[in-house]
């Protein structure tokens, strides 16, 4: 232990530097200039100011090697014109300040000599016996002390910055959905919503800590929600509409054993109607889909119909996919992996060659969901050579429901003109 030259005072603080670096390992080594870059990120919490870490990186410039290793002297014994010139210039009250500080902080240690001078007395060997100056032991003690700190403002600079970054998309999510809800429903009051978001956003500091980010980014966050629960809520509401209006035009017959309106009446005297006028066309799409869902009545003697038998799934996908390949892409990901991904192409490939949500439906009650799938492929393949998908694909689903209809031949007709056309390429 040592204590201060002059009217200096001895206080705990120097006396618990002084026993931390009574600690240090003979054996201990640290690498100088990478614990001085330690220190430097850690300098909010050691509570030292950048211009004593400039008169510390002073100081370990005089100590020689690069390493601070305990089985060496710690003590540097330069004179404050030495320090000065290494400090590029600096005054030598501002230099006895910052000194002052960077003991205060317990960084370094005072040994002073018994007349306040700092030099260092040789032995016979010609090696440095007893030096007094500045001590290094502490910045060795410390070290882990120092990486823990700065490993733990480092975590906290990216969990700030990770804030910010949710708080700027979220900012960003709320002004477009605002702008999206001005457009779709203007006359609907969304002012308190504006004002809420104004409000959040103005009550930001200029520097918020990471305590302040997440309280307001969790009000933000609830914001959103309740903008896009609302938007969610127009849009349910705006497809409801619209499929009512696109039900109005249909011809719903809720009696369907009593007598439509587009077959012919029977004369006095005429016998039982034959199949000739029980198939009779009609003009009307609306009509044709409900004679079709619900067959006319067979007047005469009570006669069963024998329900259509269900289409099963007797084609694998791999199949479906090698004869119609062009399917795959207009997929969710450009690859068709299961009947999903067919059955969600088949949809987007439906509108595209403005085939009738009717004639789609239609189709799917009959042949099934992957069966009509595995049809739009094979309509997509042939799309130059039919005029009218639509009508094409009602007269496919008229064929089924007569069980007229099978869909293996069509895919092996599309495999096999695949099969002739690699081969004339090769």
């Amino acid at each position: 232990m040592t204590t201060p030259f002059g009217r200096r005072a001895m206080t705990f603080g120097m006396l618990a530097s002084q026993i931390t670096a009574g600690r240090v390992a003979p054996a201990q080594s640290i690498d100088k200039w990478k614990l001085f870059r330690t220190l430097c990120e850690a300098k909010t919490v050691i509570g030292v100011s950048d211009r004593s870490l400039a008169v510390l990186n002073a100081l370990l410039s005089f100590y020689p090697g690069a390493e601070l290793s305990g089985n060496t002297g710690l003590v540097v014994f330069p004179s404050n014109a030495q320090l000065s010139l290494r400090t590029h210039g600096m005054a030598e009250t501002t230099l006895r300040r910052h000194l002052a500080c960077l003991v205060e902080t317990g960084l370094i240690i005072r040994r002073d000599s018994p007349n306040g001078k700092r030099y260092a007395r040789k032995n016979r060997s010609g090696s440095i016996g007893e030096a007094f100056g500045f001590d290094l032991s502490p910045l060795l003690a410390r070290a882990g002390e120092f990486k823990t700190v700065a490993a733990e403002l480092a975590a906290e600079q990216q969990h700030l910055r990770l804030l910010r970054e949710r708080l700027s998309l979220c900012r960003r999510d709320i002004l477009k959905l605002i702008e999206l809800t001005d457009e779709s429903a203007p006359d609907d009051d969304w002012q308190p919503y504006k004002e809420r978001f104004e409000a959040l956003v103005a009550s930001l500091p200029r520097k918020p800590s990471s305590i302040i980010l997440e309280a307001v980014l969790a009000k933000l966050a609830s914001l959103r929600n309740e903008l896009t629960n609302r938007l969610e809520t127009l849009l349910n509401l705006s497809n409801t509409d619209a499929n009512d209006r696109q039900n109005g035009c249909h011809i719903q017959n809720s009696q369907p054993d009593s007598q439509s309106e587009s077959e012919r009446r029977l004369e006095k005297g005429e016998g039982p109607a034959s199949d000739e006028n029980r198939g009779t066309k009609a003009t009307d799409a609306g009509v044709e889909r409900q004679s079709a869902q619900f067959p006319p009545p067979i007047h005469g003697p009570a006669q069963k119909l024998r329900p259509a038998e269900p289409f099963a799934r007797d084609i694998p996908l791999p199949a479906v996919l090698q004869a119609c390949p062009q399917i795959a892409d207009y997929a969710p990901s450009g690859r068709v992996s299961n009947w999903r991904d067919l059955m969600t192409a088949a949809v987007v490939v439906r509108t595209m060659l403005n085939v009738s949500a009717d004639a789609y439906d239609d189709a799917c009650a009959v042949l099934g969901y992957e069966n009509t799938a595995t049809v739009i492929a094979c309509i997509l393949e042939r799309a130059d050579r039919i005029n009218s998908p639509g009508g094409y694909l009602r007269d496919l689903t008229r064929r089924a429901r007569s069980q007229s209809f099978s869909i293996a031949p069509m895919v092996g007709a599309l495999s096999r003109a695949r099969r002739e056309a690699t081969l004339m390429a090769t």
